[in-house]
């Protein structure tokens, strides 16, 4: 598919309606794995950012509507996600590309923040998605390590790469990590108090010398357990989701 029709796509508004974002109504649709994504990035105006695996572009425009005057290139498989990566935001550079293979032009160029959302599951292990759109997007075709190695080769210097992922693919992320990466910092995210992990955020720098900081857990939801339908994040979480609030950690 090269292209969506008109009658299959929502708008649907992101950070409490500072962004809104053409998606499809079936396939993958952004959640808030990526806006969580975009509020730890501490990008500064002026900087070149790219996100591998762009989608729609919902990562890069959340970072873009907090931060003015970002430089914003996205790298995106799939011809009809990319277009309304495009659509969303004319600023917004999207090249068609898979990204262990992007264009030599994109290979000559250094970025200050490299940001992924890759996908979560191994398919050897899970249930492929009917969808073609949301099975590219969830299902873990391109290696993991692949993801991290193509991230960390377009970094500038002291440029930082940042990944979001499941927990038991920490280990994985790490290995994956080239040795002149390091200033490594993992954000766990849990769903409730008393809660295992289920997410993580990881970044790291190009040349970096600090050492490895794990932080305390982010905890998305009020209450040890889910007690009725509706907003039960925490203050922190809802600032980021409604607001378009940075995650500092």
């Amino acid at each position: 598919m090269h292209q969506f029709a008109p009658g299959d796509l929502t708008h649907d508004a992101f950070l409490g309606g500072k962004l809104y974002l053409w998606q499809p109504r079936k396939g993958y649709r952004a959640g808030v794995d990526p806006v969580l994504l975009a509020a730890t990035v501490p990008a500064s105006p002026g900087q070149r950012v790219l996100e591998l695996g762009c989608g729609v572009g919902a990562a890069s425009l959340c970072l873009g509507t907090r931060i003015a005057g970002l430089r914003l290139t996205g790298v995106e498989l799939q011809p009809a996600y990319a277009d309304l990566a495009r659509r969303n935001s004319p600023e917004f550079e999207v090249v068609v590309a898979d990204l262990a293979d992007m264009p030599l032009a994109l290979r000559e160029r250094q970025f200050d923040h490299v940001l992924a959302n890759p996908p979560y599951f191994d398919r050897d292990a899970s249930v492929a998605a009917k969808n073609r759109g949301r099975e590219t997007a969830l299902g873990e075709q391109t290696p993991l390590e692949t993801w991290v190695k193509m991230a960390a080769r377009r970094l500038a210097p002291k440029g930082q790469a940042h990944f979001i992922h499941r927990a038991e693919r920490l280990p994985d992320l790490i290995r994956a990590l080239p040795k002149d990466m390091g200033s490594i910092e993992v954000l766990p995210i849990a769903p409730r108090v008393g809660r295992l992990a289920e997410l993580v955020i990881l970044r790291a720098r190009k040349n970096g010398r600090a050492a490895f900081r794990l932080n305390p857990p982010l905890v998305m939801h009020q209450g040890p357990v889910h007690v009725s339908d509706g907003d039960s994040f925490v203050s922190k979480v809802r600032a980021v989701l409604r607001d378009g609030a940075a995650l500092e950690f």
